[in-house]
């Protein structure tokens, strides 16, 4: 089937421009702001656990948009293409060009909730739990704008139904990769998150976190079956691993960690200190 013909350019205001990947993030953020504020006001879901007022949520949602930004961009920068951008580093803040790392944008969000959670009196792990239900939201609607710029294409699918023939990627058919990343990193994950919420809670925290990272880390390995690896990098180690699926592998090892160590109850507020530590 052939590409949708739907300009990238959502609208403009005489010389402002508006594009469907900046409404994108700015969906993504908004979603995430409206579900984190009633994820705080339900008090039956943190226990003994600090939550967070309504106004923390409104900075911290700054907090995180800054974090994924520059995260993100960076991750591109040192995964992606660090060789072309040491030849022109002033480029790496051009991001209106696109380029961003979702990998990078995950440590830009844990570092600014760490941060945040530090100069606000609550937990890191229970603030990052808050990112990980609301993440799939941003996910879901970023790759449904990767799919309208035509980007992020899928490997050769010349015997599958719904192939389409991407502007950019020649005469060949392809698997449309954006749409499934839609909806297994977008709408599955975040109705696996919502059902880990309702059993879970915010009771121990990091258990959340440790949900989303194992749950994307398998579905984005899923997805990466269907999408044509960056052509600059190309396969892996015997031409079948791609650097999407590098990533992603020591990010479920970390999801596990993190869901052992909260059933362990050692993440909580009564977790007990470090081996070695005093105690008061």
């Amino acid at each position: 089937m052939p590409f949708p013909d739907i300009d990238p350019i959502a609208f403009s205001l005489g010389p402002l421009v508006i594009r469907w990947y900046a409404l994108a993030y700015l969906a993504g953020f908004l979603g995430g702001w409206l579900v984190a504020r009633r994820m705080a006001t339900a008090e039956g879901l943190w226990g003994s656990v600090p939550r967070p007022s309504k106004d923390q949520i409104d900075d911290f949602i700054v907090w995180i948009a800054l974090g994924v930004i520059v995260g993100g961009r960076l991750g591109y920068v040192l995964f992606y293409d660090l060789g072309s951008y040491l030849s022109r580093p002033h480029e790496i803040l051009f991001v209106w060009q696109g380029g961003m790392s979702f990998h990078g944008g995950l440590v830009g969000a844990v570092f600014a909730s760490f941060v945040f959670a530090r100069r606000n009196g609550l937990i890191g792990l229970s603030m990052l739990d808050i990112v990980a239900v609301t993440a799939p939201i941003g996910l879901f609607f970023g790759r449904i704008a990767n799919f309208i710029n035509g980007e992020l294409w899928g490997r050769p699918a010349p015997d599958f139904p719904f192939a389409v023939i991407f502007p950019f990627a020649g005469p060949v058919p392809r698997y449309p990769s954006q749409l499934f990343e839609a909806a297994t990193q977008g709408l599955l994950l975040f109705a696996v998150m919502l059902i880990a919420l309702a059993v879970l809670g915010m009771r121990r925290p990091g258990m959340l976190s440790g949900v989303f990272a194992v749950g994307y880390a398998v579905a984005r390995i899923f997805c990466e079956f269907f999408r044509e690896p960056d052509p600059h990098i190309g396969f892996l180690m015997g031409g079948w691993l791609t650097m999407g699926m590098l990533l992603s592998l020591p990010l479920a090892i970390i999801g596990i960690i993190a869901i052992v160590a909260a059933r362990r109850g050692h993440t909580g507020p009564g977790a007990p200190p470090p081996r070695g530590a005093s105690t008061p």
